[in-house]
């Protein structure tokens, strides 16, 4: 009886959340960087919120060119739903199973997954602005990122971009500039972006933002949240 009434709890919390949120929330997977940092494997997968079927999108990134390698894009979305209990890593799983011969001609390594640098917690006051601090100790150096979005458009016609300007100090006091991005690449739908982390390759030659956006709903008042990378190689 009690594990009966427990069980109707969580039903009835699970199902308010569905009221109160009504779009879904990815998951990030860090997959692993190449030995000699030149490529970054990362996923997103979770589950639709209206038909519970398991989606996941798997990316292969040339950390010098800041884009996709040739063919470096899956995508898959469940038939059907999932039972309780999951998650929906199961689409994840695939995707990485049918992505294994890409991922061995850029060597990547699952082990070999980014040293978090930042990692971004609900109420950080870093979080909800967009600008954030932080420091690689094993080099010394400190890095400043503040993230510049422009957004036009409302509603269906919602567009937006974004630059990170990044400042790194080294042990020296040297210091260095960046632009990370492409801030001419516009994105419909997406109302804003934030930094959720920033990884550096084993190697050490290759950092990764990965940059959270929230997706308007077409029709309603919900949003998505989506992940995506943004790489830079030193």
């Amino acid at each position: 009886m009690i594990i009966r009434r427990i069980f109707l709890v969580t039903a009835i919390l699970a199902l308010s959340a569905a009221v109160l949120w009504a779009g879904d929330s990815a998951s990030f997977a860090d997959l692993g960087f190449s030995q000699d940092g030149n490529y970054y494997m990362f996923a997103q997968y979770g589950v639709r919120a209206g038909t519970l079927r398991p989606w996941a999108d798997l990316f292969i990134v040339d950390m010098a060119r800041n884009d996709f390698v040739p063919g470096g894009r899956f995508s898959y979305t469940h038939d059907d739903p999932i039972h309780a209990g999951q998650d929906g890593a199961g689409a994840l799983h695939l995707l990485i199973s049918q992505s294994a011969a890409l991922a061995e001609r850029y060597g990547i390594s699952y082990p070999h997954q980014g040293q978090p640098l930042y990692i971004a917690l609900d109420g950080d006051p870093a979080y909800a602005g967009q600008t954030i601090s932080f420091r690689n100790f094993v080099t010394g150096t400190a890095y400043q990122a503040a993230l510049n979005e422009t957004i036009s458009g409302s509603g269906q016609e919602l567009r937006s971009s974004f630059v990170i300007r990044l400042e790194s100090t080294d042990s020296t006091n040297a210091s260095r500039e960046y632009t990370v991005g492409t801030p001419n690449v516009t994105r419909p739908l997406i109302a804003s972006y934030r930094i959720k982390r920033a990884l550096i390759a084993p190697a050490g030659n290759s950092l990764i933002f990965v940059i959270e956006m929230k997706r308007n709903i077409p029709g309603s008042a919900s949003h998505d949240i989506r992940y995506m990378v943004e790489a830079l190689r030193f």
